[in-house]
Formats: C-alpha cells, sequence, structure tokens
C-alpha cells in the first residue's frame, strides 16, 4: 500500500508536466525562429535609416581596425566597414538562398505532383530520371554546373538548384500519394470532381502544411551550401557582400583581425538556426503524433 500511495500523486504530475512541456517548448522554439528571421529583414532596412558607409567603401588607411565608435564591428583587410558589408549581405544571402528555394520548388512540386498522379510507366520514368540526377553527389553536380556557367552568385544558385531538386521531388511525390489514399479523396473521385478540381481543393491542402516544415528546413540546409561555396570562392564575387565569401576573405586575417571571421559566421549560424527553429516548431504544431522529449 505505501508504494501504491507514493505511486498516485507522481502519476498525477506526470501528465501535468508533460503538458507543459507539449505547449511550451516547441512554440517558444517557433516564436523564436520567427523573431530571428524578422530581425534578420529589419536588419535588411537598416542602410537606409542609418548613416552607414557604402559596402564597397575602402579606407586604406583604417584596414584591420579593431571595433570602434566609428566603426562598431572593425573594418577589413581593405579598409571597409564590416557591419555596413554584413547588413548589405542580409538581403544577398538570404534571398540568394530563399531564390534558390523557388527554384528548386518551381521543379519538384509539378514533377512530384504528376508524377505520383500520373502512375505506371509515367511516374517510372520521372522517378528514374530523378534517380539518376540523385546518384550524383550534389557538391560535385553543383561545382560542375558552376564550372560551365562561370563562378558567379547565379551559377550557384542555379547549380544548387539543380542538385537539390530531385529528392525534393521524391518528396513530393511520396506526400502526394499518402494524400491520394486517404478516404474523403477516393469520395471527390466517386462523386464526379475531376482531377484538377480534387487536387486543388483536396490533395495539395493536405500536402502543403508538410512541404512548408520541409521548406524551412531545406533553406537552412540551402543557405550553407550557398555560403560554402562563396567561402570556395566561386559563389558572389567581390566586391558584393555576401557572408561566406568575407569568410573568405577574413580566413588569412583570423590572427590579427578576428572581428573578420566572427561577424559573418554568427550571421550563418544565426539565420540557419533560425530556419531549423521554425522547421522543427511547424512539425511539432502541424505533427500531433510526435513524441515529446523532456
Amino acid at each position: 500500500m505505501s508504494n501504491q500511495t507514493l505511486r498516485i500523486p507522481a502519476l498525477r504530475i506526470l501528465p501535468r508536466l508533460t503538458w507543459l512541456t507539449r505547449t511550451g517548448r516547441h512554440p517558444i522554439g517557433l516564436a523564436l525562429g520567427i523573431m530571428l528571421l524578422v530581425g534578420f529583414a529589419l536588419i535588411g532596412l537598416l542602410p537606409a535609416l542609418l548613416d552607414l558607409p557604402a559596402p564597397e567603401h575602402m579606407d586604406l588607411l583604417a584596414r584591420l581596425s579593431p571595433p570602434s565608435a566609428a566603426h562598431p564591428l572593425g573594418t577589413d583587410h581593405l579598409g571597409r566597414d564590416v557591419l555596413a558589408r554584413l547588413i548589405g549581405a542580409v538581403p544577398v544571402s538570404l534571398g540568394a538562398a530563399l531564390s534558390a528555394m523557388v527554384a528548386i520548388l518551381a521543379i519538384s512540386l509539378p514533377w512530384g505532383v504528376i508524377a505520383a498522379l500520373a502512375g505506371g510507366r509515367t511516374d517510372a520514368v520521372m522517378m528514374r530520371l530523378a534517380d539518376i540526377i540523385m546518384a550524383f553527389p550534389m557538391l560535385v553536380l553543383a561545382l560542375a554546373i558552376i564550372g560551365f556557367m562561370g563562378a558567379s552568385l547565379e551559377a550557384s544558385i542555379l547549380g544548387v538548384a539543380a542538385a537539390w531538386w530531385p529528392s525534393n521531388a521524391r518528396l513530393v511525390r511520396a506526400l502526394v500519394l499518402s494524400a491520394s489514399h486517404r478516404d474523403f479523396v477516393r469520395a471527390a473521385y466517386l462523386s464526379g470532381a475531376s482531377r484538377m478540381r480534387v487536387v486543388l481543393r483536396h490533395v495539395l491542402p493536405q500536402i502543403l502544411p508538410p512541404l512548408a516544415v520541409i521548406i524551412s528546413l531545406e533553406t537552412a540546409s540551402v543557405l550553407l551550401a550557398l555560403s560554402s561555396l562563396s567561402f570556395l570562392g566561386i559563389g558572389a564575387q567581390p566586391p558584393t557582400p555576401e557572408w561566406g565569401a568575407m569568410l573568405n576573405e577574413a580566413r588569412p586575417f583570423f590572427a590579427q583581425a578576428p572581428h573578420m571571421l566572427i561577424a559573418p559566421g554568427l550571421a550563418v549560424t544565426f539565420a540557419v538556426l533560425a530556419f531549423n527553429l521554425v522547421g522543427e516548431g511547424l512539425q511539432s504544431v502541424l505533427d500531433k503524433r510526435e513524441p515529446y522529449r523532456w
């Protein structure tokens, strides 16, 4: 009896603690991710509000200066203001990642939907073509496209999109197949609704929420890939401010001017963290079956 009396309060308290973790942990992460993304959007508007020098403006007399009142984040090896370049890189880096995701979705979404709905040989041929592209390592395929087009930010966006879309097309296909086999979709077909109406009214609303999670998580990976290409010198070209390119420029001066490396490194870290938090938060909100961890 003593053991039972000791266990009963624990059994009563445990569901309350589990409820707290369910309602508190993931929404906080989602809110934090959204706040970070909104913060980056507001930071991108700062050049219009603050009296900052142009990101390309050079002052060789102030090169490698540490943080000061005149230059809050210091200057780089050419005397350019690191804060101005960091803020100027927000629309470039985030815009490149979002542009790449738009290009990936423009290919993978119709590809996966058509393959899933067509079925048969059409599905087999389309998926085998995607598998052939997926057989090549993503970075190698992206480098091949960039080498053919020439090193530039636009070429890196197209290279990443060309290497990334097959995996997303397979995910879209799986989501469409899962949604198509639900009872209300079959009932819509039996009621005489056209295939286009069923897709627009019943299938797409089912796949958009999980697709939003995938987009958020994939955007973080795409941002890292584009920053890595710029770090290698085959992405954004000087004097364009871009976080990966800034890391590449700061590498030889790390011991002498660590502020050149820390600022863009933190920017990439927080941007990737923001997209991951939004993706994980959306997943926990949309998937009620997810096991919540302590």
